[in-house]
């Protein structure tokens, strides 16, 4: 009779079992898988290209560290957004490519909320901006 234990563990179970350096080795490999993938996406690619610009420049427009941080930080909450937004549609898409309610409500969750952080993003760059210049 098998039992539980006769069964081969399955990758997220491997995980779990892990400590230390190990496990955060494996999180960090599967971290980078989640950029690779993401990278297909070309909103996110163009976010990224964006980020490219305006991550560094954020070390000239702020006059504090405060202010750094608030635009690096309005730019990467994009990025985390929108990696959440194609997970929400990468699992929405797996369950079928039929038309459901509940699946459009949810991608049109996930396209909202990248659409404020952008407006959060926008809006703390013009601030900056504004407040550089006068």
């Amino acid at each position: 009779m098998k039992t539980a234990s006769d069964t081969p563990l399955e990758p997220t179970d491997a995980q779990k079992r892990r400590h230390g350096l190990s496990r955060m080795w494996h999180a960090f490999g599967y971290s980078m898988a989640g950029l690779r993938a993401g990278w297909q996406e070309t909103a996110l690619r163009q976010e990224m290209l964006a980020a490219a610009l305006l991550l560094p420049s954020s070390l000239w427009l702020g006059r504090s560290w405060v202010e750094v941080v608030l635009l690096a930080g309005s730019v990467l909450l994009v990025l985390i957004v929108e990696l959440l937004n194609t997970g929400v549609e990468s699992a929405i898409d797996r369950i079928g490519p039929e038309w459901h309610e509940l699946s459009k409500r949810a991608k049109d969750m996930g396209s909202a909320a990248v659409l404020l952080s952008l407006l959060l993003c926008a809006g703390t760059w013009v601030a900056a901006i504004i407040h550089r210049i006068s």
